[in-house]
């Protein structure tokens, strides 16, 4: 096989239609007679002559369609014939970064690889510019996938999914087995284009398995990871790896507490669930207070913040600052201090502590298991979190309204709920021992009443 046919799949050839590739050493140019010294790139075209300029020109036709004149079946049409033409585009844009890499052609740009050039030209992320270099290299060994790619048959994620089969040390163990690389080609490329794409991870994933049978199990720690990337909001983004049975444990944690907190009334997507899962199982965990101890105390959420910003009815943005440096508004500390600790620290000039008081529980163990008692969880209408979920709250704020802390002023509320209460939310204990919950406008959450079975 010559290093032209190594490199690329065959290209597809038109009637009476060229195409360039190759280095400059060994540059292949096959020209339409009569086509005036021009050549087709890849693409054949009846209009300009340009390819490129062809289906830009027939881009700039899709975007002035009226598709709010269209029904149903026909944008149903039209968006998986676009989504068609995106896999055949996506597969150019590879072949085109894959030539970039053999011509060195960054480097009239000042450039080094591909990769650089997509993330500064193209405006990429990493790691899409990674996916496009990856994916050139490997369909260089992959010509029956490369070709369903080429068609608009399989995607640039399901390109990425079988692209680690080509890895030199899989490709040698392959080799080393005897396994037909061009039969795995062809059924992998099959399976994308018919398989749900979670069934082709699988059976890469399988594949892989296979070729070392008889392999050392792997220690699942060392393919562990978190990464947190703190913002200047002080909210935070992250990022985890996990192996299988570690992702079971903590799928199956984060699911338990989803499926028991799922209100009456409940917008949240599946994603923000999640979110607030696992933030509750934080709180479950510092609240049990069984976890080790950070700096010879037991962890907590730490807050400072002036007195006056902390009796300030006002929302104080940024009056407060976390233990981890996050900066937080003053009604957020006021939130956390319901059922907290507060300690009085007396800073002088130069921001020196002068004098640190004992820590004052607000709600003391005595009035919080009187409301675990009463209350059994959370009182916001249609929320059934158990009591350890819940924060003790004061009715009348005790900083804002010199409410008391006893029973009485007391009420459980989930996180969500009691962040709730504190932007507008109300909730009110009758005589009779039922909880009320008003909206922010003033109109009540009801709760229908129970399907009664006739008898």
């Amino acid at each position: 096989m010559s290093r032209r046919d190594s490199r690329h799949p065959s290209p597809v050839r038109r009637k009476s239609c060229g195409y360039v590739r190759g280095q400059a050493s060994d540059l292949v140019i096959q020209v339409v007679a009569g086509g005036g010294g021009r050549y087709d790139s890849y693409m054949c075209s009846n209009g300009s002559g340009d390819a490129l300029t062809d289906l830009e020109a027939a881009l700039d036709r899709l975007a002035a369609e009226d598709t709010q004149a269209m029904f149903g079946p026909q944008v149903l049409d039209r968006t998986a014939r676009l989504l068609r033409a995106q896999n055949r585009l996506d597969a150019q844009v590879t072949r085109s970064v894959r030539e970039g890499e053999f011509t060195q052609a960054p480097e009239h740009d000042g450039l080094k690889t591909m990769q650089s050039w997509l993330r500064g030209h193209a405006r990429l992320s990493p790691s899409a510019a990674g996916q496009f270099v990856r994916a050139g290299r490997a369909l260089a060994h992959l010509p029956a996938v490369a070709a369903a790619f080429t068609a608009g048959r399989l995607t640039a994620d399901q390109v990425a999914v079988i692209a680690p089969i080509t890895r030199d040390e899989h490709r040698a163990a392959a080799a080393a087995q005897g396994v037909d690389l061009e039969q795995v080609d062809a059924l992998l490329a099959e399976t994308a284009a018919t398989r749900p794409h979670t069934e082709l991870a699988q059976v890469v994933h399988h594949y892989l398995e296979r070729l070392d049978p008889d392999g050392p199990e792997p220690d699942p720690t060392e393919g562990r990871s978190l990464s947190i990337a703190k913002h200047a909001d002080g909210s935070v983004t992250g990022r985890f790896e996990l192996d299988a049975v570690g992702g079971e444990k903590v799928q199956a944690a984060l699911e338990s507490i989803l499926q028991t907190n799922r209100p009456a009334g409940d917008t949240r997507t599946r994603g923000q669930q999640l979110g607030d899962a696992l933030v509750q199982l934080a709180d479950n965990a510092l609240a049990s207070g069984d976890l080790p101890f950070l700096r010879t105390v037991k962890p907590h959420v730490f807050v400072t913040i002036g007195i006056d910003d902390f009796a300030d009815p006002r929302t104080g943005l940024g009056a407060a600052q976390t233990g981890f440096g996050a900066r937080i508004s003053a009604a957020r500390a006021r939130w956390l201090a319901c059922d907290g600790n507060i300690s009085r620290v007396i800073i002088g000039p130069e921001g020196q502590p002068l004098d640190i008081g004992r820590d004052k529980r607000l709600f003391p163990p005595h009035i919080r298991k009187a409301l675990d008692i009463r209350d059994k969880g959370c009182v916001f209408a249609g929320c059934y979190a158990p009591t350890h979920w819940c924060d003790a709250h004061h009715l009348l704020e005790w900083v804002l309204d010199d409410g008391p802390t006893s029973v009485d002023n007391g009420a459980l509320l989930c996180e969500r709920h009691h962040t709730k209460v504190h932007h507008g939310f109300r909730v009110e204990r009758q005589p009779d021992g039922r909880w009320r919950t008003w909206r922010p406008d003033g109109t009540e959450i009801q709760i229908g009443e129970p399907f009664l079975v006739a008898a």
